[in-house]
């Protein structure tokens, strides 16, 4: 398709609907975001522009690429434009976002990077890195301060290069207070249960194991000027493909190298609790309140939850995408199913699990959203202990019944076999090592449940044999329900 670029002289070309909601031009950048991947891209980014439309402020996003230099290149050719497509059962709506200011590369533009962080002008900071960019460690919930990448991060000292993601926001919002700069707020828009306070303690971690010799000052002042405010983020955002990019550039009349496209469904809560200046989100329709828990765990344990059980499940029987499981005989089955088993473990105050559940089977059956299970289903190890155990740890606590969260763990031990066409995960050689004795499946399962930090579950004598017995019929195929 020999079309020119987009970029913004290409702007005035386009039908009105098919523009940013507002000028680029008139943007500054106040956001840092770190992580330019296609969820960002169709929700925080659109929830900022739309702000700064409706408000008139110039809530403009510096986006920064902690590997992905590719899409930094990508963006600068196009003046950080892009294109996003909403995609309908009845057909695709397409226009360009603008929010996006600048694009930087976390490594190469590390002095980029560290003065927008240490700039007065910067209130917001946030973060779309995924569960495996905060270095966890299974058994404390802190930093791992044994990861390598996190160790050389921390050897490189002050000034030094810096590698993760903890570790460059550690150091520039250390050479923040150093600098006396305002207020600022670090907003984590990753899945995971209380995420402003994981990223809090992770960023503090980093600092207290530092060599840096005002470490304790910084420490006393980041208690001070920086908020950690826990966010839940929602929307379907495929990963994009060659047929993207052809739809949205034969939509715009221009070549769109970066596109992205997602369901039409979207939704941003957030804990009241900055420290600084930030956009009006809630004039599009973002939710600010004083505890996200119910909102938090209510996406955690249905949605995606129910995405993990589907992704590991369709695996197993042979199918590729969400909507082709929820095509099977036992797909909606499977969502309402854990819906209904994990509603349980839910505090008030939240979404109606029932009415969830409905929502969750239309959003999964739209055949225009084809969402990969293999997608899904990448660095399950990091997230299925957060999606599963603590629901699965106090069912059982309970003396409940969890024949669906059996099920479903069937199937991700199942698909952690050494020899299978393995899924992307931090953790693979270990998994496929706890398979040492194949002819014994309940102590293969009881070593999988141990490396997730789950022991006191791995000692569950009655869940892991039920868990191991689901295992043939995975095998052949069959979900059995």
């Amino acid at each position: 398709m020999n079309l020119p670029p987009l970029n913004r002289s290409a702007l005035s070309r386009m039908a009105p609907e098919l523009r940013p909601a507002v000028d680029p031009a008139e943007l500054r950048p106040r956001i840092v975001h770190f992580g330019i991947g296609a969820f960002h891209r169709a929700h925080q980014a659109v929830y900022t522009e739309n702000a700064a439309a409706r408000s008139g402020e110039p809530w403009g996003i510096t986006a920064v690429a902690p590997r992905s230099a590719g899409t930094v290149r990508a963006l600068r050719d196009q003046d950080h434009l892009y294109s996003l497509t909403e995609r309908r059962p009845g057909g695709g709506v397409c226009r360009v976002v603008g929010a996006v200011v600048d694009a930087l590369t976390m490594g190469p533009d590390a002095e980029a990077v560290d003065a927008l962080l240490t700039d007065p002008e910067t209130t917001v900071v946030s973060l779309t890195v995924t569960e495996k960019g905060y270095f966890r460690s299974p058994s404390t919930g802190g930093l791992d301060l044994t990861a390598p990448p996190v160790a050389a991060d921390l050897a490189a000292g002050r000034g030094g290069p810096l590698t993760t993601v903890v570790g460059r926001l550690a150091a520039g919002l250390a050479a923040r207070a150093r600098a006396g700069a305002p207020p600022v707020t670090v907003v984590s828009c990753d899945n995971m249960a209380g995420n402003g306070a994981v990223l809090g303690r992770v960023v503090g971690d980093f600092v207290r194991a530092s060599a840096w010799p005002d470490r304790d000052e910084i420490l006393d002042r980041m208690a001070a000027t920086v908020a950690f405010p826990s966010t839940v983020v929602d929307r379907i955002v495929p990963a994009s493909g060659e047929a993207d990019l052809l739809a949205a550039s034969a939509a715009l009349g221009v070549r769109d190298a970066v596109p992205v496209a997602g369901e039409p469904y979207r939704q941003w809560v957030l804990e009241d609790a900055f420290a600084a200046p930030r956009p009006p989100w809630e004039r599009d329709g973002a939710l600010f309140v004083p505890d996200v828990t119910p909102y938090q765990l209510t996406k955690l344990r249905l949605l995606n939850g129910s995405h993990s059980a589907l992704a590991h499940l369709g695996l197993s029987a042979g199918c590729a995408t969400i909507a082709g499981t929820m095509a099977t005989d036992w797909g909606e089955t499977v969502v309402r199913a854990l819906c209904a088993e994990v509603a349980a473990t839910l505090p008030a105050g939240g979404p109606d699990p029932v009415a969830y559940a409905d929502d969750l089977v239309g959003r999964f059956r739209n055949p225009a959203i084809r969402h990969l299970l293999r997608q899904i289903g990448s660095d399950s190890s990091l997230k299925i202990a957060e999606r599963w155990l603590p629901a699965l740890r106090e069912l059982r606590g309970r003396g409940a019944a969890t024949p669906v969260l059996e099920l479903a763990l069937g199937a991700w031990v199942h698909g952690t076999r050494p020899g299978v066409a393995a899924l992307t995960d931090p953790a693979a050689d270990a998994l496929a090592a706890c398979w040492s004795a194949p002819d014994r499946p309940v102590e293969t399962v009881r070593a999988l449940l141990s490396l997730l930090g789950a022991a006191d579950l791995a000692g569950d004598d009655a869940l892991t044999a039920a868990v191991a017995d689901r295992l043939p019929a995975l095998h052949a195929g069959r979900v059995e329900i």
